[in-house]
């Protein structure tokens, strides 16, 4: 069963909404109604373009990276967003811990609000 904290693997679309190759995904809340779609956000290795105080790192020395599934250190892009159906997600390879999740969706709702 898919859960908000999840981290999965799914092309996630470019830009201009072109295929992209497999990359992982963090799950942030299925979308209401009678679909399956998960509102997703991205990760990428490419650390230096973690935006300061709104991106999250994820070292491989942080407690839950192991768990995570990832193979290297990475940024979790919190403002690269994407519904996705359920379909689209191929499989579980990890987790983030409940902090981090906690902090991230405050950051997103923070910027929606406009407070970020």
């Amino acid at each position: 069963m898919k859960k908000p904290g999840q981290v999965a693997l799914v092309p996630f679309p470019q830009v201009d909404l072109t295929p992209g190759k497999p990359r992982p995904v963090l799950l942030l809340a299925r979308v209401l109604g009678p679909y399956e779609d998960w509102l997703v956000c991205m990760f990428s290795t490419k650390l230096h373009q973690a935006a300061s105080g709104f991106d999250e790192v994820i070292d491989t020395d942080a407690s839950d990276f192991e768990r995570s599934g990832l193979k290297v250190s990475s940024v979790i892009r919190v403002a690269r967003l994407a519904v996705v159906s359920e379909d689209m997600l191929v499989g579980r390879i990890g987790e983030i811990g409940e902090e981090r999740l906690r902090r991230i969706q405050r950051t997103l709702a923070g910027w929606i609000l406009g407070a970020a």
